[in-house]
């Protein structure tokens, strides 16, 4: 639903250019051919621009990952050095709200090759294949500059139950680039968490 917002909101925004141009080109000084031509040109890539935006969807996406998500499934490709391929991990996530439950909108998102990242999610997967569905967490264990955490990260068990301490303490941080853009391997994968519902009223 929401690719579908964006898709229309992309379409109005380039009829209201193709809109604007026309109310230009009426109050402009030019040959009436060119008139015309700047008007048909524009339609025609208003109509080739929806298309190919819509071709984007299923996609995966270079997008941040949510803080606490669901791993649905994962593929990794290895990086291929003849087709100067550097590789890529595609994960389908959930994200999940603070009582563990699933926001109901897998995401697909693409991140940057690594063995390290690739093992995490290889074994992950091969949980999930054995029935245990697992969770994950865009964890910060690194400083942000490329150099190694400090000793004793925090324990990520008091953030999201049955997590144990990991991550990759090459990159990541707030302010890190790279890690805003999900392209940090600094992601810890989990059992999944038991959803917190809420007491039942004793009668």
């Amino acid at each position: 639903m929401e690719m579908q917002r964006e898709i229309l909101g992309l379409s109005i925004a380039y009829a209201l250019l193709a809109a604007l141009l026309l109310v230009v080109a009426l109050r402009a000084s030019v040959s009436s051919p060119l008139k015309i031509a700047a008007v048909l040109v524009t339609s025609a890539f208003y109509c080739v621009a929806f298309f190919r935006i819509e071709g984007l969807t299923g996609w995966s996406a270079p997008a941040p990952l949510p803080s606490q998500f669901q791993l649905l499934w994962a593929r990794v490709v290895e990086p291929n050095p003849l087709d100067r391929d550097p590789g890529a991990v595609h994960i389908w996530v959930e994200e999940l709200d603070a009582a563990n439950l699933p926001s109901g909108q897998p995401r697909a998102h693409r991140l940057p090759y690594s063995a390290a990242l690739a093992h995490k999610v290889e074994a992950a997967r091969d949980e999930i294949m054995k029935g245990h569905p697992q969770g994950g967490r865009a964890a910060d264990f690194g400083a942000g500059n490329g150099q190694s955490a400090p000793e004793g990260p925090a324990d990520v068990s008091t953030l999201r139950p049955s997590a144990a301490p990991g991550g990759d303490p090459m990159t990541g941080g707030p302010l890190d680039l790279s890690f805003l853009a999900g392209e940090a391997g600094n992601i810890d994968f989990a059992p999944l968490p038991v959803p917190l519902l809420p007491p039942k009223d004793v009668p």
